[in-house]
């Protein structure tokens, strides 16, 4: 029920409108108007994720407003299977800031989850303060970092993906459905749609494709010889040293933005300094039992 103190003249209420053409403009302006970010490149790899419900105040002019979306992002935390939602694209554009439609959108939504029985969910924000009233906590990142491991160049090197050319996106999109977590200490299980999108949102993300794995691999070298692996896509994960043969570069530190366990390979923990947090509503734990994090490509 919409609060009294919710100041909505002149709006209009929505939800589940992804359907409509000109409204999912709307919501690709917001946010590219609030966070400079451009989701558009996401309807021809395939749309939002299918579980997405956006919520949404419009003005009469057609005009996004206020917009928080949620969405299904199963986890693995701790070895565990998380039924998770996740909350993105929550922004209120300048004139209509101050009215309390961010704090109603966010009931909307958080009873949303309730009523399909989500048991947790998850979001980022650069201003934790406006969440852990709804009893979200903030839970801190660690990357992992270290020497490279001992390789040799392999017998078929990956091969470079462009996720903009169907044949590339197609064997992506396959990859994507039947993978396994990246790790049993923090990954998504699923969460497609979030991660061809990242492809497009950061130019620096290149992917490679193993062809012996049947594993996409991405990644980024902005230095000679400092190799940052973002995530592993595949039906089992390679060895973190398998995977800089196949790449065939030639690499002396390492940076893993996810938790290693399935690597082969340990390197040390190493706080992650971010300006956004990741939070959590959850009954259960609210701490990891090893140091972790999600890895970039899941960024919602």
């Amino acid at each position: 029920m919409t609060s009294k103190s919710i100041d909505y003249s002149g709006l209009t209420f929505r939800r589940d409108y992804f359907g409509d053409r000109k409204a999912w403009q709307a919501l690709v302006d917001l946010l590219k108007d609030t966070f400079g970010i451009d989701i558009g490149p996401l309807q021809q790899m395939g749309g939002p994720d299918p579980s997405s419900m956006p919520f949404c105040w419009f003005a009469s002019d057609g005009q996004l407003a206020a917009n928080l979306s949620a969405f299904a992002m199963p986890l693995v935390i701790d070895g565990r299977t998380v039924n998770a939602a996740a909350f993105q694209s929550g922004a209120v554009r300048p004139p209509w800031r101050g009215r309390g439609l961010c704090r109603d959108l966010t009931h909307k939504a958080l009873a949303w989850c309730e009523e399909k029985g989500f048991e947790a969910v998850v979001l980022y924000t650069d201003k934790p303060g406006l969440y852990e009233p709804y009893g979200f906590c903030a839970l801190p990142f660690h990357c992992h970092v270290g020497k490279a491991p001992v390789s040799s160049k392999a017998e078929l090197p990956a091969r470079r993906l462009n996720p903009l050319e169907p044949a590339d996106l197609k064997l992506l999109r396959a990859a994507l459905k039947t993978r396994v977590p990246v790790s049993d200490v923090l990954a998504v299980r699923e969460s497609a749609a979030m991660f061809l999108i990242n492809t497009q949102l950061d130019p620096g993300v290149m992917l490679s494709w193993l062809e012996r794995e049947q594993t996409a691999v991405a990644w980024k070298m902005e230095t000679p010889g400092h190799l940052t692996l973002l995530d592993v896509v595949g039906p089992e994960i390679p060895s973190l040293a398998s995977i800089i043969g196949a790449l065939d570069i030639d690499v002396t530190t390492v940076d893993v933005l996810f938790s290693p366990d399935k690597l082969g390979w340990s390197g040390q923990a190493k706080p992650v300094d971010s300006h956004t947090h990741f939070m959590i509503r959850s009954a259960g734990a609210t701490a990891f039992a090893h140091p972790a994090m999600l890895s970039p490509m899941a960024d919602f």
